[in-house]
């Protein structure tokens, strides 16, 4: 038997997603069945929840759920007591160590932001998950979507918080880091991205970062740094060029197989090695995004996750509990303290400049 102390607890939201507790109930059966060392916090509907037994897991009531389309207003401010709300107010209460929802995004955001706060040294906090790439791993990219226009300052904070989530990934103390940019020549982006790599390059000397300097998109694929830093417009675009890489190879498996005699026979020698590569690729497997610098943990999972796309993001949740990503986030923020603070203090004295 697990001592109390050792176990991990998770808050989900089952009532969030596409397809609410038909998918998140099932992957949470599995993940109990996987981890015995891990107890779930069931939150939602009761009447939707109550069918679901086991010794590891209680359900926690919400009466309400907030929907794909509802805007940020309505989730925040008039639905105090819906499902993804409450399963982040786990985090907050001591309750749970992370929180996990397939729900909408920008209202998981705003409500993990309002109920948890941010880090000192934080302003925004970032959406940061995993892509595979051609060396057998997978490339951190972070802001995903959270913050589509950043600043400079913003882009040293994602690099920070990147570092400390593939610490935990990849047992590494000192990854790598790339600036997204246009060319890896230093003169090349935009002013933003210059400053960036102005703020990158004196945190690497300050031993905060292990900086590569800049990247171009094919090295996120190619895996030629740990982590990529963007902003959210870039980051999401490349997540959905990720996803539908997998979807392309499965359209393209079943159009030749119903071709002609000698496409089909092409096809079934190409078979096994198409099937691996679609494996490798399959976004299902990467399904899990961290929001960090919150002052807690809280994991999105794809709205439109299955029960191998949830369960996924449930070990995510897992392993950043385990391993204590929180605490090394905050402790790499607490060495990146005077630059980040340096950097701000420029940054407002710039803002304040006029014209």
């Amino acid at each position: 038997m697990v001592p109390l102390e050792a176990m991990i607890t998770l808050a989900v939201d089952c009532m969030g997603g596409d397809h609410g507790p038909t998918v998140t109930l099932a992957a949470c059966r599995r993940f109990l069945d996987q981890h015995p060392d891990a107890e779930l916090l069931l939150v939602g509907l009761p009447g939707a929840l109550a069918a679901f037994e086991h010794p590891r897991a209680r359900v926690v009531a919400a009466s309400e759920v907030v929907a794909m389309d509802d805007p940020l207003e309505v989730a925040l401010r008039r639905k105090k007591d819906s499902s993804m709300r409450v399963a982040i107010q786990q985090v907050k209460e001591g309750a749970a160590q992370a929180a996990l929802s397939a729900g909408n995004t920008g209202a998981l955001m705003a409500i993990a932001r309002y109920v948890l706060k941010t880090l000192d040294g934080i302003d925004r906090p970032a959406i940061a998950t995993q892509l595979p790439n051609a060396r057998g791993g997978a490339t951190t990219v972070l802001d995903l979507g959270a913050n589509v226009d950043c600043t400079a300052e913003h882009l040293l904070q994602f690099a920070v918080m990147g570092s400390a989530l593939v610490s935990v990934l990849n047992n590494d103390d000192n990854p790598t880091v790339g600036l997204l940019n246009i060319g890896e020549e230093a003169i090349k982006g935009s002013e933003i991205i210059k400053k960036a790599g102005e703020l990158l390059r004196s945190a690497a000397n300050a031993g905060d970062l292990n900086f590569y300097g800049n990247i171009e998109g094919n090295d996120i694929f190619k895996g030629t740094t740990d982590i990529v830093v963007c902003d959210g417009f870039v980051g999401n675009v490349a997540l959905k060029t990720s996803e539908g890489l997998a979807t392309m190879i499965g359209g393209f498996l079943k159009a030749e197989f119903s071709r002609n005699i000698f496409t089909k026979i092409a096809a079934i020698f190409a078979y096994p090695v198409l099937i691996a590569f679609k494996k490798r690729v399959d976004h299902r497997r990467y399904n899990g995004a961290a929001l960090l610098g919150l002052r807690g943990l809280v994991f999105k999972s794809h709205g439109s996750a299955d029960e191998l796309a949830f369960g996924s993001a449930l070990n995510r949740a897992y392993d950043a509990s385990r391993n204590k990503l929180l605490d090394r986030v905050q402790a790499r923020i607490a060495h990146a303290a005077p630059l980040l603070a340096s950097a701000t203090r420029s940054e407002v004295v710039v803002t304040a400049t006029p014209d």
